[in-house]
């Protein structure tokens, strides 16, 4: 696929257009996020991809447009298990129903920039080392595997604080307390950090520990870096939207992880085939291709498609059934963050006495 220069241009200078517009009607008028709005909002990102997508399959072919829609789908998807993650961040720092949009959507951005330099280097070590497929497949196939010891064994979602944030407690002094939607304050003539700094740097550099299986599965399926690095920006685009929408229907979903389990499995066991059938290490077929059956872009949009159904049909049919099966409470919801402030911490430091 060949993507000129200014086309990659023209689609990073839109993404930030899209978050600057969106962060000055966020900052304009903070307020806590609705269920219809973020459904509209939902709706909103989910047609702007597949616009893009019926954009690529104009001027690219119908290939490239199937590719975009699988890694997109499977971005999304893989993106949802975020959210459960990012319910307890939101907990833990107790933030503010209506600096909540605001938190994610910075905290996004810098996934995004994250994982452009990500895609970055999966690209340029898929270009150098096609064995480095076989590294992708195994790693995914392990997720999977893992995915699955962890439903069985019903472990809760559990966050522990990324030592990057720890390490910018222990640098920068950070308030006791949130200060409006700023991310840093003066108090007795110093300059502090608040929470909600630390809250975004957390979102982001916990979304990018998710890349880390998120990203091979996309190599999984297009080897595009431009399909590749939109797809996980209109997943993220939409990502924060999905957060207010889906609320208390996370802990519904109690059979995700097998359906994404079941996801990455296939796209490893595809990486093992394409693998096989680029092969060139020398102990395989002396350095020869191995004539393999590869899976269709067709296939996999038809498998991930019907594994993200089934799965959630079954878990709202489960749930339905025996209501005791989501756990929980209604006060897990997002929406319902308290609006106190965030209690002081061990390792934060308490805000300075105003004399």
């Amino acid at each position: 696929m060949n993507v000129p220069p200014w086309l990659w241009f023209a689609t990073i200078g839109g993404l930030i257009a899209i978050i600057l517009i969106d962060l000055v009607i966020v900052s304009r008028r903070p307020h806590a996020v609705t269920i219809s709005e973020a459904t509209r909002w939902v709706l909103f990102y989910v047609a702007l991809a597949v616009v893009f997508g019926l954009g690529i399959w104009a001027f690219a072919g119908g290939q490239y447009a199937g590719q975009f829609f699988a890694g997109y789908i499977t971005e999304y998807s893989l993106s949802v298990d975020n959210l459960f993650v990012f319910v307890i961040i939101m907990s833990s720092f107790a933030v503010p129903a209506i600096h909540q949009h605001q938190v994610l959507l910075l905290g996004i951005a810098i996934a995004l920039i994250m994982r452009g330099a990500f895609i970055g280097a999966g690209a340029a070590l898929i270009n150098a080392l096609s064995w480095i497929f076989y590294i992708f497949a195994a790693f995914l196939i392990y997720t999977a595997a893992n995915m699955v010891r962890q439903g069985v064994g019903g472990d809760d979602e559990e966050w522990k604080e990324p030592k990057i944030v720890s390490l910018v407690r222990r640098v920068l002094p950070v308030t006791g307390e949130f200060h409006g939607s700023k991310t840093t304050v003066k108090l007795d003539g110093k300059r502090w950090v608040t929470p909600m700094l630390i809250v975004m740097i957390a979102i982001g550099v916990t979304d990018l520990l998710f890349a880390l299986d998120s990203i091979p599965a996309i190599f999984g399926l297009t080897q595009e870096p431009f399909l590749v690095f939109t797809a996980n920006a209109f997943a993220l685009m939409g990502l924060r939207q999905l957060y207010f929408l889906l609320g208390g229907l996370l802990k519904k979903l109690i059979y995700l992880s097998y359906g994404l389990a079941v996801i990455l499995g296939f796209i490893g066991v595809k990486l093992v085939l394409h693998a096989l059938h680029e092969n060139q290490l020398p102990f395989l077929n002396d350095g020869q291709p191995i004539q393999v059956p590869e899976v269709s872009i067709a296939v996999s949009l038809l498998v991930i498609v019907g594994v993200l159904a089934i799965t959630a049909v079954a878990s709202l049919v489960a749930v339905r059934r025996n209501p005791s099966l989501a756990g929980g409470t209604a006060d897990d919801s997002p929406h319902t963050a308290s609006e106190n402030p965030v209690p002081e911490r061990d390792n934060a430091t308490p805000t300075p006495d105003r004399r």
